[in-house]
């Protein structure tokens, strides 16, 4: 069940990616209300689906980053 949600955040997150690299690009071509709408809805989302991405990974995260050193002697 995660990885098939996961699956579908991953989609979403890179879809906005793209989403918001286009608007940042294209910013001085569309309507502002269009721009606003894209860029910052989609950047909001963008960000739920992020944190949505760590909370599914976090064992992972704490595993990789969080891990105690071992102390070495001298």
């Amino acid at each position: 069940m995660k990885n098939q949600i996961l699956k579908i955040v991953n989609l979403a997150i890179g879809v906005l990616f793209i989403n918001q690299v286009l608007m940042g690009l294209l910013n001085d071509y569309l309507p502002h209300k269009l721009f606003e709408v894209l860029h910052g809805g989609g950047g909001m989302v963008f960000a739920v689906l992020v944190l949505l991405h760590l909370m599914l990974n976090w064992g992972w995260v704490k595993a990789n980053f969080f891990q105690k050193t071992p102390e070495t002697k001298a």
